[in-house]
């Protein structure tokens, strides 16, 4: 979906930067958040698509079912997007704003997906060794994975590393019928 990536990304980027100057990311944040999910909602999904309505009337309900989560600098920005009809790129929005706060903050969310089930002390040290190699504040989460055979799958925003024996093998066979 490079498209809404592609749409989403000025409106994303003008949040940021104005939750930037006001030091108010946390808030903007959970913010666009609340508005994210609220925009993916079925009933929702109706409303926003509803060629009836206008963008006032749109941007209106919206906030109304937002309720008092949304700030009123949130509430015009909800209103621009309804005005441009970009609503439903409120999701999309909502992801790229964190990935603008995570860079700000230099901080990554790591899932680590394991065959097993992970010590907390051996996620820890995975998470110092990734803080030192990625140059940023590791979040860990773990999962596990029965498919997996043995070893770990990591993922870091769009860096992905696969120590599993599942994927070993696969390289394997790969390798094999090249």
């Amino acid at each position: 979906m490079a498209e809404l990536s592609t749409l989403a990304r000025p409106y994303a980027k003008a949040a940021f930067e104005y939750a930037r100057e006001h030091g108010t990311l946390a808030q903007w944040s959970e913010q666009l958040t609340v508005a994210a999910l609220v925009a993916t909602d079925a009933g929702m999904d109706a409303v926003l698509g509803n060629p009836s309505l206008t963008s006032d009337q749109q941007a209106r309900t919206m906030i109304d079912v937002c309720g008092d989560s949304l700030g009123a600098q949130a509430q015009n920005f909800i209103t621009i997007l309804a005005s441009n009809k970009r609503l439903d790129l409120l999701p999309e929005i909502s992801s790229q704003f964190e990935l603008f706060k995570a860079n700000q903050e230099k901080s990554i969310d790591v899932e680590v997906v394991s065959a097993f089930d992970l010590a907390d002390a051996t996620a820890q040290r995975l998470a110092d060794v990734l803080g030192k190699k990625l140059e940023r504040q590791v979040k860990v989460s773990t999962s596990t994975d029965n498919d997996l055979l043995g070893g770990v799958l990591i993922r870091a925003g769009d860096l992905v590393i696969d120590g599993s024996v599942r994927g070993r093998l696969n390289k394997l066979a790969e390798a094999l019928n090249s």
